[in-house]
């Protein structure tokens, strides 16, 4: 068993995109995502923890209490009555064992086998009730530090689905770019929630390797160039701890080099950009380099 975590982290994650849609938008015709009020690029919470978990099943697929919840065809019913099954109980539709001691023996036993649950947290409120979980681990949108350029390029298939249409036109698709962007996404990990989910001290490493290594797994001709730039984390002494994650966060800057700035262009990589710590944690709070 893990050890238990005893130590509240906040941290701020860099990451970068070159040449590619870093996270499409549905509803926009699968253009990249950004504020439309700033034009700075936006990736979902949801798309970093779906890099995370991919990365735990690809390298973790054998590993006792490594199973992803969450994934491509799960049939959450089937997977909840494994828990069941597993503690000697028979569920009733959409209700939780009346005992509270069987409902959390149910609810523990999916956070013991499931890596995204203990992590993430999950509700399990289905026909086959198996509870909610809140997750130590949350993370906020990541947001680009300057604005970015969306470009939209056509692209065209040689190729023809049936017969009758091979003497037509070649299909026309399009395809969607951010040609630079270094994007900042805030985590913070709970040591109290991380008590009742069993998140525990080799997790909290899985996770420096998942945000270290995730964008090996994931790659794609869409997806262009992506990868992490650097992750300061903060260490709290205590569980509930030191300091408000706002004033931590407030340390931590990334500027446009004074070059770019005198010569008026964008931003092309990473070396064009300086990420400072202004000064040091306040009592109690150490910091950490993740990545």
């Amino acid at each position: 068993m893990s050890t238990p975590l005893e130590h509240r982290y906040d941290f701020v994650y860099f990451f970068d995109v070159t040449d590619g849609n870093p996270n499409g938008d549905p509803d926009a015709g699968n253009l990249p995502r950004i504020d439309p009020e700033t034009n700075q690029g936006l990736v979902t919470d949801v798309c970093l923890k779906r890099k995370i978990r991919n990365y735990v099943a690809e390298t973790h697929s054998e590993g006792p209490g490594h199973r992803i919840y969450i994934r491509e065809k799960a049939v959450l019913n089937s997977e909840h009555n494994e828990a069941y099954v597993a503690v000697g109980l028979k569920s009733e539709k959409k209700a939780l064992p009346k005992a509270e001691a069987d409902a959390k023996r149910v609810t523990d036993w999916m956070c013991a086998n499931f890596f995204d649950i203990r992590t993430f947290g999950a509700v399990m409120t289905t026909e086959v009730n198996a509870g909610q979980v809140r997750g130590p681990l949350q993370l906020t949108f990541s947001r680009s530090i300057d604005p970015v350029i969306t470009a939209e390029f056509a692209i065209t298939r040689c190729a023809v689905t049936n017969e009758k249409d091979v003497e037509k036109e070649r299909t026309i698709g399009r395809k969607f770019n951010v040609p630079y962007g270094l994007y900042r996404c805030y985590g913070f990990i709970n040591a109290t929630l991380a008590g009742k989910t069993g998140f525990g001290e080799d997790d909290l490493a899985l996770l420096r390797d998942a945000l270290n290594n995730m964008f090996e797994t994931d790659r794609s001709a869409a997806r262009g160039m992506m990868a992490p730039v650097r992750c300061i984390a903060f260490k709290h002494e205590s569980k509930t701890g030191n300091a408000r994650a706002d004033q931590l966060f407030s340390l931590v800057d990334a500027t446009l080099k004074p070059e770019l700035k005198s010569e008026q262009r964008p931003p092309r990589s990473r070396a064009d950009y300086d990420i400072t710590l202004a000064g040091p944690a306040p009592e109690g709070v150490t910091v950490e380099e993740w990545v």
